[in-house]
């Protein structure tokens, strides 16, 4: 079994997975030094670094590494730790990367307009595969989208029953009017998308989750929205906003720990615990337009 053609398959089908890799060996060790071991999301395992209770240990810790999505180094002494004297004749010491495998992260963009252009084109630069949609087909075409993995021109209801996006998946909705983004809007809360933000103002946000709301949609599921999206960077034009998203994007991907300069009202407020009695956030300053 090629470990390397596992870990691409694993990739291409969406799923996750860690490499352990023996990057220290001294001594005598039931393996050698560049040995893998692939453990999967369902926790099979491709490769063997010695099998044994160092294996096991791994294999534990590569599983931490999947869900948290950050590599670790172990290091085993094999002379002084009794619990991996199985009657063997191993008497070294090694050291152990254990780095996880993620899939290509998609990126959904809903809209084909200034701003999703020139998202597209920095979410590409950084690493997105990225599907595009809009009801459009004058904007949402090859030409003006080049390397697209998909490109949907058609009717965002009809586009949305097509669509599953995964716990790798990032949405942008960026369309041109506010009854398309609030209905995509709805669909997008309930998938499992790490990542959602809407275009637009505090104003907006506010509205949109006010009419959600109203329809019975949980103000829960709007914990993961961002909306103003992107960092506050002061970004004003298409290329400007696409950078302060794109830079949250890879915030949410790398799951950045340290606190960031984020806009979305929807994480500076708690809308959900709101009252009759709290002053209405639509009194406030109007902001101005954002471009699409």
């Amino acid at each position: 079994m090629n470990i390397y053609e596992e870990i691409v398959k694993l990739q291409r089908e969406g799923r996750r997975g860690a490499v352990a890799t023996i990057v220290t060996a001294r001594g005598s060790i039931p393996s050698f030094q560049s040995a893998k071991m692939l453990v999967r999301d369902d926790g099979s395992i491709a490769g063997t670094i010695g099998g044994g209770c160092v294996e096991a240990e791994v294999w534990q810790a590569a599983r931490e590494v999947i869900t948290g999505e950050k590599p670790r180094t172990l290091s085993f002494d094999l002379n002084q730790d009794p619990k991996y004297d199985t009657g063997l004749v191993c008497g070294g010491t090694l050291e152990i990367f254990i780095e996880p495998v993620l899939p290509m992260p998609l990126l959904y963009i809903f809209g084909a307009g200034h701003v999703a252009l020139e998202l597209f084109k920095a979410a590409r630069n950084a690493g997105f595969d990225c599907i595009v949609a809009d009801d459009r087909e004058a904007y949402a075409n090859a030409e003006r989208f080049p390397g697209a993995r998909e490109i949907v021109a058609r009717d965002f209801d009809e586009a949305l029953r097509g669509m599953a996006p995964t716990e790798s998946s990032y949405i942008v909705i960026a369309t041109r009017g506010h009854r398309d983004d609030m209905r995509i809007l709805r669909w997008a809360v309930q998938t499992s998308a790490r990542y959602i933000g809407m275009v637009g103002s505090k104003r907006k946000a506010i509205t949109v989750f006010r009419e959600l709301t109203r329809e019975g949609v949980s103000p829960v599921l709007f914990d993961r929205v961002h909306s103003p999206v992107g960092l506050d960077i002061g970004a004003v034009t298409p290329e400007e906003i696409a950078v302060a998203i794109v830079a949250e994007l890879i915030a949410a991907r790398r799951r950045a720990e340290h606190a960031l300069p984020h806009m979305s009202w929807f994480h500076s407020k708690q809308p959900a615990a709101s009252t009759a009695h709290d002053p209405d956030p639509l009194e406030e300053t109007a902001e101005a337009p954002v471009p699409k």
